[in-house]
């Protein structure tokens, strides 16, 4: 495994969940992390492990402000250098019925899911470049591979963020970068499975426990992804997937095989 220390790694929705897993697991291997997320709660989880003697800084930012994202990331890299890793873990979901979508929630899922993660690896790719090495992680999801009832904008938004994983992967090949994505099953204890479980429950009419029981029992595996798993993903791909880009790599427990 490539050792990552020092290096400069960046994480979106950093505030919680999965991507305070990936910070936490990136200070660990000794890099210098920037934790993103428009929860305000993020300053607090930076001086936390700032505390534990870690270099990490925290900001509150709205991704899809394109020169909020440039601003932001123009004054940790004048401190601390170019990005190594940058992984737009940030994302929302939403659920309704096709009659009930409105071009409001479209524009929403469009906006976090697709053009956040693109304006943050804008302003990255410049310093990616210039020290030819890079590796950028997007999450897509399952319902990107396979589009989920009851959600067509937010699969349409994880399948925008599949194509663009690859365009960015071949474009940036010759710099040494590589692009890959993660395309999660349901994930337990995060803020999507929660909307989502939500809103079967009031959609589908079904108690939350059989809710989960009805999910589960699709996953090969027997259970549903936890934030662990994706976590694992990332430091591979970080650390040692070298001769991987462009993939849109399943981590669902079987539940996605293409």
């Amino acid at each position: 495994m490539k050792s990552i220390k020092g290096k400069v790694c960046v994480v979106t929705g950093a505030a919680k969940s999965i991507g305070l897993g990936i910070a936490a697991r990136y200070l660990e291997l000794g890099a210098k992390v920037v934790m993103i997320d428009i929860d305000p709660s993020v300053l607090d989880r930076a001086s936390e492990l700032s505390g534990q003697g870690h270099e990490v800084r925290g900001y509150i930012l709205d991704i899809t402000d394109r020169k909020a994202v440039f601003d932001c990331y123009a004054n940790f890299q004048a401190g601390w250098g170019p990005v190594y890793a940058l992984v737009n873990n940030a994302g929302v979901v939403s659920q309704n019925p096709i009659e009930d979508v409105t071009t409001e929630e479209w524009e929403k899922m469009m906006s976090v899911n697709v053009y956040g993660s693109f304006y943050c690896i804008q302003a990255s790719v410049a310093g990616m470049k210039e020290q030819k090495e890079g590796k950028i992680i997007n999450f897509s999801s399952k319902s990107g591979k396979t589009g989920s009832a009851l959600m067509v904008p937010y699969s349409s938004a994880k399948g925008a963020i599949i194509s663009m994983t690859q365009a960015i992967a071949f474009e940036l090949a010759p710099y040494n970068i590589n692009c890959n994505a993660l395309c999660p099953g349901i994930t337990d204890m995060t803020g999507v499975w929660g909307a989502v479980s939500k809103g079967y429950i009031e959609n589908l009419k079904m108690e939350r426990e059989k809710v989960i029981a009805k999910f589960t029992q699709k996953v090969p595996l027997g259970r549903l992804t936890q934030i662990s798993d994706l976590v694992d993903y990332v430091e591979f791909l970080t650390c040692a997937g070298d001769y991987c880009t462009g993939q849109a790599l399943n981590v669902s427990g079987g539940r996605e095989m293409h």
